[in-house]
């Protein structure tokens, strides 16, 4: 049944909200072990796949890391030309991924945030820990104290780069909502995930994210592997006005994790569709009113009602107005009256704020004689139904 099929066969009563609403699957899938596509300006979920599963992160926990950087950058406590001392420890991690930093070198933050997005570095990483901080220990602390502050749930951290630890997890839920906040809280640091290369010590090296130059609208984030991880990516790309993010892990090369980061993140863009149900201001529907002037008030919601599906289901949602009713005059105009719980087959229901369209007086002396009359007149229920009436 349609949408507004449903909206018109609307009872308008109490209506109980107890059962939850049967999920389909979306019809996509992915080989990678761990997936999620999540809509940047809703965060809604449009797929997940293991996505709330704590997993080995590999080098998309870098995120975390600069993340922290950007905080402080952005309440003043660093600046991009503020410098950043090497330590022997620092100077000495080359294992993995490396931005070659020499011991008793000063380097500025922005070269510094550099060397972890575009080349990855796992020294540069120790670099902020040590003079954020003071240790990579101290960071890790702090790691997990943000974690917590910003609702990254399914994770924890042993280090600021990513290489394996089994106390070092990440889900990929979490590096979508870790994503969405580095997008909107520090946005005039988030052009830096699109630089192609960088250049340190004379040693050139290429951002390793594929999806910068395969989707249209692409711009980020980070790759990530390890034996334990599998290959892994946090990618996003704006279309038409609309952001979407993908994160997947658990793939098996590094050609699989670009063709399909790459392919779901256009279909994050092909096959999901937002379609609007409800402009602010917009009747949705009427309540009925006890003791009141006007029999019904109308309902109007004042955000707008839109649901982001596959558009294999966007015929499928449903949609009920909740309300305890009949509801007593006098109602103010702008009152709120009830919700309207909108359902999808897939994805959890989201409601919607309902409010008096107009104001109903109470009735006057004269009306509530004549309800009251009204109610001694009536026939007594017999707890059959009455016989046809013969007129």
């Amino acid at each position: 049944m349609k949408f507004s099929q449903i909206i018109a066969a609307f009872a308008l009563a109490a209506v109980s909200i107890g059962q939850s609403f049967a999920q389909a699957p979306t019809p996509l899938t992915t080989p990678a072990e761990y997936a999620l596509i999540m809509d940047y300006r809703t965060g809604e979920i449009l797929y997940e796949k293991n996505a709330r599963t704590p997993t080995a992160p590999a080098s998309m926990s870098k995120l975390m890391t600069v993340a922290i950087v950007f905080e402080r950058l952005k309440n003043g406590s660093l600046k991009l030309t503020d410098e950043f001392d090497v330590s022997e420890k620092a100077w000495r991690e080359r294992e993995g991924s490396s931005m070659w930093v020499r011991v008793g070198d000063s380097i500025p933050v922005l070269d510094i945030v550099r060397g972890i997005i575009v080349q990855s570095g796992n020294d540069a990483c120790i670099v902020v820990a040590e003079n954020i901080s003071g240790s990579e220990e101290a960071f890790v602390q702090l790691m997990n104290q943000k974690a917590h502050e910003w609702g990254l749930n399914d994770s924890t951290f042993a280090n600021p780069h990513g290489m394996p630890d089994p106390n070092h997890k990440m889900s990929m839920r979490d590096l979508g909502i870790l994503t969405s906040r580095i997008i909107s809280e520090y946005g005039q640091y988030y052009a830096l995930f699109a630089e192609r290369e960088f250049t340190w010590e004379k040693i050139r090296q290429s951002n390793r994210n594929p999806i910068l130059d395969m989707v249209e609208g692409a711009d980020g984030l980070k790759t990530g592997h390890t034996e334990e991880s599998g290959y892994g990516l946090v990618g996003s790309a704006v279309m038409n006005g609309e952001r979407r993010i993908v994160v997947v892990n658990g793939l098996s090369s590094e050609r699989e994790r670009a063709t399909e980061s790459a392919r779901l993140l256009r279909l994050a863009f092909n096959d999901f569709n937002t379609r609007t149900f409800f402009e602010p201001g917009d009747i949705v529907g009427e309540a009925e009113v006890f003791k009141g002037k006007a029999a019904t008030v109308p309902l109007i919601a004042r955000e707008p009602v839109k649901l982001i599906l596959h558009r294999s289901l966007l015929d499928e949602a449903k949609a009920t107005i909740i309300y305890s009713g009949p509801v007593s005059a006098p109602i103010k105009e702008g009152q709120q009256i009830g919700t309207l719980r909108v359902e999808a087959p897939s994805g959890p229901a989201r409601e919607y704020a309902l409010y008096a369209g107009r104001a109903v007086p109470e009735t006057g002396i004269w009306g509530k004689i004549g309800l009251a009359a009204g109610k001694l007149l009536a026939k007594p229920s017999t707890g059959a139904p009455d016989a046809p009436s013969a007129d």
